[in-house]
């Protein structure tokens, strides 16, 4: 089923008004430009609630408040290695108690998609200390000496 478009109030409160007046589904459509399907179910939910505003959808309330969303949000773009585990701990202690698929729910609703927690650097201090004294050992090496090294298949 495709998106629709809600009528505003004050639409809907001209097809309520004109059906008081005692005018016709069709022809409260024909002349506010809307269908009859759309004007009879106006009109039936105005008799039965005696509004026309919008009431509210079913669904569960978020677990999260906007405020609890703001701060995950924070936290997750400064620190890009947190985990959904450390965040469902930042919660509980805020007071606010969640699992983990509700925060990965709010991470994906928020852009942040089918997102993982970014791992440690490959490169450790020590990986690079001995790369750079590799480098510094082999600096003046000819090229005959890298051949053998390398082997000379490399090139393909």
């Amino acid at each position: 089923m495709g998106k629709t478009k809600e009528l505003s109030k004050d639409v809907r409160d001209k097809i309520v008004d004109l059906h008081k007046a005692g005018m016709g589904y069709k022809t409260i459509g024909k002349q506010l430009g809307e269908k009859e399907t759309t004007v009879g179910a106006i009109i039936r939910k105005w008799k039965k609630h005696k509004m026309t505003i919008n009431r509210p959808r079913s669904g569960a309330p978020r677990k999260i408040s906007p405020r609890g969303v703001s701060m995950i949000m924070r936290k997750v773009k400064h620190q890009p290695r947190t985990t959904q585990e450390e965040l469902v701990n930042d919660l509980k202690a805020a007071g606010t108690t969640v699992t983990m698929k509700i925060i990965g729910n709010t991470l994906c609703r928020n852009g942040l998609k089918s997102c993982s927690a970014r791992k440690v650097p490959l490169l450790k201090k020590a990986h690079v200390q001995a790369r750079l004294k590799f480098a510094n050992e082999h600096l003046n090496d000819s090229e005959k000496a890298w051949e053998k090294s390398l082997g000379k298949d490399m090139d393909g």
